[in-house]
């Protein structure tokens, strides 16, 4: 599997989630509606001019593994450094954590608001279709959530664990997180999350959990001019 955490973004669109790309055989993206992210087959020397007639005006996206100018008609917007992480740990102990409930076509608008105030990383108003997700709801409020993003063959993404700032301080994200991983490692599967380097607490967090570092790499959001 190290090939494909090395350019996970690029397997993701261009294999298992094909169905949720737009884009050509050197640089995809996922469709409209969906979280904000584009992959190049060569990430090191992305193409830029393959993904263009498939962005509209105003989007913004995020990429990784390259640095460098920006390229021509094309801004950076936005640049830092994140980690990749990979699962080492044991299959968690069984906890339903009955109080989460999966998260259906009805809670997009909510979960994207969520998601909007506390800034997990890139979502967009379908991105809870990419997998399973799970949330917390107070008083018909969601208030916590987690779920699955990417995937690749049998690497599946933790991802959008966010918890609203008026509910933190409880364990809810990180017993999301776990309800995930114990799933996933029963269907087989290898969990691995992204974080941003400064965000120092969640990544010992993980750390505490049973992920490892695999990888550090810019990552950057883009905007055509």
């Amino acid at each position: 599997m190290t090939h494909l955490l090395d350019n996970i973004i690029w397997h993701a669109l261009s294999g298992t989630q094909r169905r949720y790309s737009v884009g050509t055989d050197r640089a995809r993206r996922y469709s409209p509606g969906f979280s904000p992210i584009a992959g190049f087959i060569d990430p090191s020397q992305p193409d830029f001019n393959a993904l263009r007639s498939y962005c509209e005006p105003g989007e913004h996206f995020y990429c990784d593994g390259w640095s460098g100018p920006a390229p021509p008609s094309w801004q950076i917007e936005a640049e830092t450094t994140m980690f990749r992480m990979v699962w080492e740990g044991a299959l968690p102990a069984d906890d339903d954590f009955p109080q989460a409930i999966p998260l259906e076509s009805e809670h997009a608008l909510q979960a994207l608001e969520l998601a909007t105030l506390t800034r997990p990383g890139p979502f967009g108003p379908r991105t809870i279709e990419l997998g399973d997700y799970f949330g917390i709801f107070d008083n018909g409020h969601l208030v916590a959530m987690a779920g699955e993003r990417m995937a690749a063959q049998t690497l599946r993404e933790v991802s959008g664990v966010c918890t609203h700032p008026d509910y933190q301080g409880r364990g809810w994200a990180r017993r999301l997180m776990l309800k995930l991983i114990r799933r996933q490692l029963q269907r087989g599967e290898t969990p691995f999350l992204h974080v941003m380097s400064e965000n120092h607490g969640a990544h010992r967090l993980y750390q505490r959990m049973g992920f490892r570092d695999y990888k550090e790499s810019v990552v950057r959001v883009v905007a055509p001019d």
